[in-house]
């Protein structure tokens, strides 16, 4: 290869940080940006410095890799589950117990999702891991992200005996490239002490927490409706579960209640977030807590449509997941943000800039969700000494806001081109190699 240099350019570049360009470019050194911006102005500069460079021009739009706030690879096999429909979370859940009992190569099917994420345009991913096979899939793959270790069905007797070394020998086993953290999966299927250590646990080692939080009603806050005082004071000293205290007459919600363990943070995003009132989504705007929203997954499994607009209105940071194939039709992230535009839209998100900040979830906000959008790993934005992390879509490019509808109403299974540290991963036939110098015609 004769270029030190590669200029990725399009027709449109979407940097997320700085406004879209029209016939763009990003240039590339070393996997990491070197130049962002128009494509006369990045290649003037290169040669003005003499620097060889090859390029690459798309007539369609680049973004910024996607990321995928919530996934579970492992599950990559159970899509006759996520092929279903559901009348609500415990339906969904026998479902999805009779499958995962079978047999499962668990992490043969981690690793054919990670392949299907980078075939989406995604980069990075929030990947939950149940069993240890598969618990090195990103780093094999070459995903950037965390994987979180997921952890369930603890009581409080026998996470004092050997829980708690379990689970750290169990953090220590991930790889650390990409990134390794703690889920515990939900407020109701762990013990109140397992709750209060695992925060501990990564905050100690400076890791990162995911939760399932707000994707069943049961978690809701429950209002008096008959007069009695469902919202007494309450503390979570004596109370062994949140379960435990709903069976004690509390109303309190799922959001409340984590927030009292010392689970919500900046180093902590939330999975689903569909059944939370204004009060609960106050609170993860107040610790800082993202929350990726999985709309195909909730209405594979019945649950109620994400309050999408409140979010939007609201200035909550929000990111985007797929979630699993045992209850999404496919891991493509972007059918995910077409599903975000129509519920936005039918719960009466009227603003012109919902386009813009769908694309911004899906990509800044993820990485937001994970902390890697800051620091010299930072991704999901096109900016100087950012990761070299890109996603090409093939759709016409005309007007910036027509071409950003057309990403976000109907940019699912467009992606042309995968791009992971400057390196593709995942082209389209229509994808064709870099050329030296080349000109491009007005």
């Amino acid at each position: 290869m004769r270029g030190d240099v590669t200029v990725f350019s399009a027709g449109l570049v979407v940097p997320m940080t700085a406004p879209p360009i029209l016939r763009g470019a990003v240039a590339v050194a070393d996997g990491r940006i070197l130049h962002v911006g128009e494509r006369r102005w990045v290649i003037d500069s290169l040669e003005q410095q003499d620097v060889p460079y090859l390029e690459h021009w798309w007539d369609g739009a680049l973004l910024p890799g996607l990321v995928n706030a919530h996934s579970h690879l492992q599950y990559t096999g159970m899509a006759e589950v996520g092929a279903g429909q559901y009348s609500g979370f415990d339906d969904w859940a026998d479902a999805f117990t009779v499958v995962y009992e079978r047999p499962h190569d668990w992490r043969a099917d981690a690793l054919l999702g990670a392949d299907e994420l980078i075939r989406h345009g995604v980069t990075a991913v929030a990947d939950i891991v149940t069993d240890r096979e598969a618990s090195d899939v990103l780093h094999v793959a070459g995903l950037r992200g965390i994987a979180f270790w997921e952890v369930m069905n603890w009581e409080t007797a026998e996470w004092n005996e050997r829980g708690r070394e379990q689970v750290i020998a169990d953090l220590e086993g991930i790889p650390a490239t990409p990134g390794a953290g703690l889920s515990p999966h939900a407020p109701y299927s762990l013990d109140t002490v397992p709750l209060l250590d695992m925060p501990d646990i990564v905050r100690q080692r400076g890791q990162r927490l995911h939760i399932h939080l707000g994707e069943s009603a049961f978690e809701e806050e429950r209002l008096d409706t008959e007069g009695g005082d469902t919202h007494r004071a309450w503390h979570f000293v004596g109370v062994q579960s949140f379960r435990a205290l709903r069976s004690l007459g509390f109303g309190t919600g799922a959001t409340e209640f984590v927030d009292r363990l010392g689970v919500l943070g900046p180093d902590c995003h939330v999975a689903h977030g569909v059944y939370m009132t204004a009060k609960d989504r106050a609170l993860l705007r107040a610790r800082g807590t993202s929350v990726a929203l999985c709309p195909r997954s909730n209405e594979v499994i019945g649950l109620a449509p994400p309050p999408v607009a409140a979010y939007l209105k609201e200035g909550s940071a929000i990111a985007v997941g797929t979630d699993s194939l045992s209850s999404s039709p496919s891991l493509d992230l972007m059918s995910d943000v077409a599903a975000l535009h129509r519920i936005a839209r039918e719960q009466g998100y009227t603003r012109r800039d919902l386009h813009s900040r769908l694309l911004s979830a899906a990509t800044l906000g993820g990485a937001h969700a994970l902390g890697l959008d800051i620091g010299p790993a930072r991704i999901g934005h096109l900016a100087v000494g950012a990761l070299a992390d890109l996603s090409f879509f093939d759709v016409p490019v005309g007007r910036v806001g027509d071409t950003l509808a057309e990403l976000v109403e109907a940019g699912a299974g467009r992606v042309a081109a995968t791009v992971i540290g400057g390196d593709t991963r995942w082209s389209a036939p229509s994808w064709t190699g870099p050329r030296v110098n080349a000109e491009v015609s007005s």
